[in-house]
């Protein structure tokens, strides 16, 4: 029984730039072992060399490279599965390329998700900020010119001025809260628990709910296009493809479809009576599949979904960060303006 090695998982950008390499020293003649000990030699960074060593070592006892990647238990079950099925059919170097573009393209979806949720998130945290400087600082400033006027301030400024009072008092309280919310940014936005969870949460609302149907059609079709270009049959890649795709509701369509090939539906049938794709994208595949390019038809599906996500996700940003602008400075304004024009009306008076 293969022992895997207890190490941190590697990034999707590491393990496509790791394909990549290894794809072109393949494709160039070059034997895996021999090809990590290339990687070996130009490789600068202390971990990586560490990582490339144990797997030269697990290569020079006579092991074949998938069994070096999967004791060393730095890669993902399915690259692993897939570096198998390239090794088997002597095509590990169209194998590895497959994987440098898909896990190039997962990296790019988590990236686009990332700013789209970072910004928005610090803008939030800085709203947050900088209402409570202006609630806990500012307002007792204007709080003794009115004093001095011998008046009070109003009554919008004064349960405002209240509100600072209370939150200096439990200043420990706004500290914890401030900081368990810098603590979920960085759960969410860098952890892959938090990741996955926000995904989960996100597919809930129903403005991003459709978003994220179609990041995972946009992962399934990249799946599809891997196991396609390796030789694979649609079943046996429906079975792989599954274990990528991340939110319930996709797993038991790629369930239903594989079902429906057993029952005798092409691929192309079941793909459309699943629901995986919509009928464009499902007409685009059955097309690819009488003309025998169905792996073609998948990759331009995979880029068309690519490029929609993307631009779905920076149109959102381009929404949101105005929005966000516009409230913080209609609350800062709110505040100010409830203090200085009563000032300004006091002082009009004396004038």
């Amino acid at each position: 029984m293969i022992q895997k090695k207890t190490q941190l998982k590697l990034s999707n950008y590491e393990i496509a730039s790791f394909c990549r390499q290894m794809a072109l020293l393949i494709k160039a003649g070059i034997s895996p072992a021999e090809g990590i000990e290339i990687l070996i030699q130009d490789s600068h960074d202390a971990s990586a060399k560490k990582l490339l060593e144990q797997i030269n070592h697990v290569l020079m006892s006579g092991e074949k490279f998938h069994v070096a990647l999967e004791m060393n238990g730095s890669f993902p079950d399915y690259m692993v599965h897939m570096v198998t099925i390239g090794e088997e059919s002597g095509t590990l170097d169209t194998v590895m390329n497959s994987l440098a573009d898909y896990y190039e393209r997962e990296e790019s979806i988590s990236t686009s998700i990332k700013s789209a949720v970072s910004y928005p998130l610090i803008m939030v945290f800085m709203m947050l900020v900088v209402v409570i400087v202006l609630i806990i600082k500012v307002l007792p400033i204007f709080q003794q010119v009115f004093a001095q006027l011998g008046t009070n301030m109003s009554g919008f400024s004064q349960s405002l001025l209240d509100l600072g009072n209370i939150l200096n008092k439990y200043s420990i309280v706004m500290v914890a809260i401030l900081v368990i919310i810098a603590f979920l940014f960085i759960f969410f936005s860098s952890t892959d628990k938090g990741k996955k969870l926000f995904k989960k949460i996100l597919s809930k609302f129903v403005t991003t709910k459709k978003l994220m149907q179609e990041l995972e059609s946009a992962r399934f079709a990249s799946g599809m296009v891997l196991t396609l270009s390796s030789g694979m049959d649609t079943f046996e890649g429906l079975s792989l493809v599954s274990k990528l795709v991340e939110t319930d509701e996709m797993k038991k369509k790629v369930e239903n479809c594989r079902n429906l090939l057993l029952e005798g539906d092409s691929f192309p049938e079941a793909l459309e009576k699943s629901n995986i794709f919509t009928s464009f994208y499902s007409q685009m595949v059955s097309v690819g599949f009488k003309a025998g390019s169905m792996d073609s038809a998948m990759q331009q599906i995979a880029d068309r979904y690519e490029k929609e996500t993307e631009r779905k996700i920076y149109s959102f940003i381009s929404i949101v960060e105005p929005t966000l602008v516009i409230i913080l400075s209609v609350i800062v304004g709110i505040i100010l303006l409830s203090v200085i024009l009563p000032l300004m009306g006091i002082m009009t008076t004396i004038g």
